[in-house]
């Protein structure tokens, strides 16, 4: 079976570190006493013993900002590893440490783990109670973190594993012996086909994602120059003048997509170009505008109105194209099918949701810059 990557996370001084080592069967991880933690820096473990590597993470504070940094910590260190694209890079399983020998877990605490693990949302996550010396207690703990866990949404957690990680003088007599461990690595085990899957799709969603929020950037940017080229003082209706823009802005998001190069490419291009029929819709826009009482805007206004709109829709349909082309649910060779998406998009809805565009702009001081958010914000809903 491949080898898999279990983060461990968790509050500081919960014992990650006397954890790792137990699970380990040595002194990978160095321990230590304080409130700040041990471990400055993520670092990775691994045994021959153990079919799994042991990331451990910075531990979580109490105050704010130093919380604030543990949880940026883990979350830039895996968008760099999703980037990367490795299996090496993907988290597999989660154990999240809370500590047993606490009265309560705050809900924040998980709702900071959420955070700090978005991108790894299907991951199966395994709550570990640690330092569970108390036999009686260990179900109230249980039932603990099982109330915890259900006010966040996002977090797939499996079990929940109380551990007594090494030997606990309890008194002269008494001794909490290790406990759970071989459960824990077992559990790992067991959920680690599952974690395989997972970690591949998670950081599949997580690289789409990030395409669209670039895809979206570059649809903002051709809306603001389609904008100023529609309130300029010459007529656009034939689309010419956009033609530049449109171009730029659906090779820049085929690049994204890694699709400009590709075999097929250039007749596919084409297509959407064709049948976005600029033209047509900008008269069929402004006449619908037109005819909508309550729109208190300039001719140069409303062309740049039109102008921008037709930009931005082009834009997000030509996403929303090349990512079903990436994602292999369709290819360059759907000549058909763009054209009829093309066609269907600029129709009756387009007209109103340039009117919706246009209704807020009328409503507020019309300049460009703000004429170009509300235009991005109608049609891509932000």
């Amino acid at each position: 079976m491949e080898r898999g990557n279990v983060l461990v996370i968790g509050n500081s001084g919960v014992g990650k570190s006397t954890l790792i080592n137990a699970v380990l069967g040595q002194e990978a991880a160095m321990t230590g006493w304080g409130t700040e933690g041990t471990t400055k820096e993520l670092a990775i473990y691994e045994s021959g013993e153990i079919p799994f590597r042991v990331i451990d993470t910075v531990g979580f504070e109490p105050s704010f900002f130093k919380g604030r940094r543990a949880v940026d910590a883990v979350r830039r260190w895996s968008r760099d590893c999703a980037k990367k694209g490795s299996e090496d890079n993907r988290i597999n399983i989660i154990w999240f440490c809370v500590e047993g020998t606490t009265s309560k877990l705050f809900s924040k605490t998980v709702k900071s783990l959420a955070r700090a693990v978005s991108i790894w949302r299907t991951v199966p996550v395994i709550a570990v109670i640690t330092k569970s010396y108390s036999v009686p207690d260990r179900q109230r703990n249980v039932e603990m973190v099982q109330k915890a866990f259900a006010t966040v949404k996002n977090i797939n957690l499996k079990r929940i594993i109380p551990v007594v990680a090494s030997t606990f003088v309890l008194n002269d007599s008494a001794y909490a012996p290790p406990d759970g461990i071989e459960e824990l690595i077992d559990a790992t085990n067991e959920l680690m086909p599952e974690g395989l899957k997972a970690g591949e799709q998670d950081l599949a969603g997580f690289i789409v994602k990030r395409k669209k929020i670039l895809a979206q950037s570059v649809v903002s940017a051709a809306t603001a120059a389609g904008v100023t080229i529609g309130a300029a003082p010459v007529p656009f209706s034939d689309g010419l003048l956009l033609g530049p823009t449109e171009v730029a802005e659906i090779n820049a998001i085929a690049g994204i997509y890694g699709i400009n190069k590709k075999d097929g490419y250039k007749k596919f291009f084409e297509s959407i170009v064709d049948a976005g029929a600029v033209g047509a819709a900008a008269r069929l826009a402004l006449s619908g505008l037109k005819a909508i009482p309550g729109i208190n805007l300039a001719a140069s206004a409303l062309n740049a109105v039109v102008a921008g709109s037709v930009v931005a829709l082009l834009g997000e349909t030509s996403a929303y194209a090349f990512e079903q082309v990436y994602l292999g649910k369709k290819t360059l060779d759907d000549i058909d099918w763009i054209k009829k998406l093309i066609e269907s998009k600029f129709s009756a809805q387009f007209i109103e949701k340039v009117n919706s565009a246009a209704m807020e702009i009328a409503k507020g001081k019309m300049d460009l810059p703000t004429a170009a958010r509300t235009i991005v914000k109608v049609f891509l809903g932000k």
